[in-house]
């Protein structure tokens, strides 16, 4: 709608009008649409009271009920029985499908997240990257994208050398074989501590890595023993948390594919040496791009070179995303200046997607000092609180446990997606769980009030919508909105513009809910019906981006 009223303004308006021009008033008595004049007055040589009224004279539109001049402002109401007709129809007939767009134009857009380390266990630490990402990729294919996720599994450097040597210290075969992840943990952080004692364990990683990367068979055969392991317990965390990928192609699968990229580099004379090791200089504005360092040994930046140009190839994408921590923002800033001198044009499409922290007490979780919170023991124990939850207040519910699973689970995906991604987030468990406030189950619950009232109102085959209360208009603006906010969150790669929508929609519908007889006005029930209908509509489509169930019943 804002467009449409947008298009009746540049009609009338003595000068072009921008988008964000057109402002969405705090107060009903306001309006519904309000244009402010003021940075109007200089150009026109008018006053802004003067040019509201012109323009408030000059708009004449059936959808619009009422047009005034006030104080230097065009306040707009619109039909409230017209508008509303056509947005509650829209959504019904559209279902799910509504706010989708084909924008993209089905070009590919490949979303490196997740990640993890394998012989670490999956911590919450890598639970923003994958939640943010496959959030964004859901966005970008109702936006007409075909989002290609690739888990780039950390399976390569030289944290593997010290894995390595700490097995072979202080390890056995029958430990890592009865508790893998548990052990290697172990083993990794013996490492860190026994090297803070001895710094020549760091040097005896180092080599043990260089054996690695030199193909030394039983570096290898270990390597893929930890990596088989991990793969198999972080299947389990994707599972509860809904998430699928279409690659698994880590740091290792580019081994084959860096020596060209080196040897690139050297032919477009871009290698310079530095203390014996290989590098891009970037100028002065920037530390130059590590390459190789002077054992011979590649780096992240080589890897993530190869893989840029690998996927490239692979996929010809439109745009190449990176859902990595906001302490990562330099390496990616010269992987794209090295490909800019590469000659890749394409390179410009690359972009980092950062995100905070997740903190405990305020301080930072580290695998290396062992301040590690598992991720699955979260799930488990949210899953486990929400269960005894509705054993307590709906112990007849039918299908408890999968209900259960999904607000537990929705919780943590909530929690980490209503926030802005750039902010460190404090992890608290019973915050997250609360039915009241801006919390997943929150938005779950009333989903599932509104599904209610529809199993005792029963569905609607036609309706007419013939007036329109204030409880109502605030909740049919709101769905009105939702392709908006859709477009809104994938240009800015954002899940928690939807994640606040939600809550926005949830409040208003709640309001409705509270002071609106549903069932016993039977004149107004098959519009109520509707609008209900349509609510159960955007919310469950709003929780599908982020990740979330949406129970029927809770």
């Amino acid at each position: 709608m804002k467009n449409v009223i947008l298009e009746i303004l540049q009609s009338v308006s003595p000068i072009p009008l921008e988008e964000h021009a057109l402002e969405r008033p705090a107060y009903a008595h306001l309006g519904d649409f309000a244009l402010p004049c003021f940075p109007f007055a200089k150009v026109l040589r008018k006053s802004p009271a003067m040019i509201a009224e012109e323009i408030a004279a000059s708009i004449q539109h059936p959808s619009i009920r009422k047009v005034e001049a006030v104080n230097g402002y065009v306040n707009i109401f619109l039909d409230r029985n017209g508008v509303s007709n056509d947005i509650l129809h829209t959504i019904v007939t559209q279902g799910s499908t509504f706010g989708s767009s084909n924008e993209g134009n089905d070009g590919v857009v490949t979303i490196d997240l997740s990640s993890p380390n394998i012989a670490k266990p999956f911590s919450m630490g890598h639970l923003r990257s994958t939640v943010i990402g496959n959030s964004i990729a859901l966005l970008l294919e109702k936006s007409g994208f075909k989002p290609v996720k690739i888990n780039y599994i950390g399976d390569w450097g030289t944290q593997f050398g010290k894995l390595l040597t700490a097995y072979r210290k202080w390890g056995n075969e029958q430990d890592v074989r009865q508790a893998p992840i548990e052990t290697l943990l172990k083993l990794y952080i013996r490492f860190h501590e026994e090297a803070e004692q001895d710094a020549s364990l760091n040097d005896e990683g180092r080599a043990a890595f260089k054996a690695l990367e030199d193909g030394d068979a039983d570096a290898l055969a270990l390597w893929k023993w930890f990596k088989t392991e991990s793969l198999k317990e972080f299947q389990r965390i994707y599972d509860l948390l809904g998430v699928e990928f279409d690659s698994y192609n880590g740091e290792a699968y580019y081994n084959d594919k860096m020596l060209p990229v080196v040897e690139e580099l050297e032919e477009k004379g871009l290698l310079v040496e530095s203390d014996g090791a290989q590098v891009v200089d970037l100028g002065e504005t920037m530390p130059p791009c590590l390459i190789k360092k002077s054992d011979g040994a590649t780096l992240y930046a080589t890897r993530d070179l190869a893989a840029a140009i690998d996927r490239n190839n692979t996929y010809d994408f439109v745009k190449s995303i990176y859902v990595v921590g906001n302490e990562q923002s330099l390496h990616f800033t010269q992987v794209k200046h090295v490909l800019s001198k590469m000659g890749y044009a394409w390179g410009e499409e690359m972009h980092h997607v950062p995100f905070g922290l997740i903190l405990q007490g305020g301080k930072k979780m580290s695998t290396r000092k062992g301040k590690i919170v598992l991720l699955e023991q979260v799930l488990t124990e949210a899953i486990e609180l929400a269960q005894r939850t509705i054993e307590e207040k709906n112990p007849t519910l039918a299908n408890q446990s999968e209900v259960a699973e999904a607000v537990g689970v929705g919780a943590i995906l909530f929690s980490d997606l209503k926030q802005h991604r750039k902010h460190d987030i404090e992890f608290n468990l019973e915050s997250m769980l609360q039915v009241e406030g801006e919390t997943g189950p929150y938005i779950q619950y009333t989903n599932a009030r509104a599904h209610s009232v529809l199993r005792k109102a029963g569905m609607v085959d036609s309706f007419e919508v013939t007036e329109v209360n204030d409880y109502e208009w605030e909740t049919i603006k709101l769905l009105e909105q939702f392709p908006q906010v859709v477009k809104r969150a994938t240009d800015e790669l954002d899940p928690s513009i939807i994640a606040k929508y939600a809550v926005d929609l949830a409040q208003a519908f709640n309001s409705f809910y509270g002071n609106v007889k549903v069932l016993s006005d039977t004149a107004q029930l098959p519009y109520r019906t509707a609008l209900i209908h349509s609510v159960t509509i955007v919310l469950t489509e709003a929780m599908r981006l982020l990740g979330m169930q949406a129970p029927q019943e809770m």
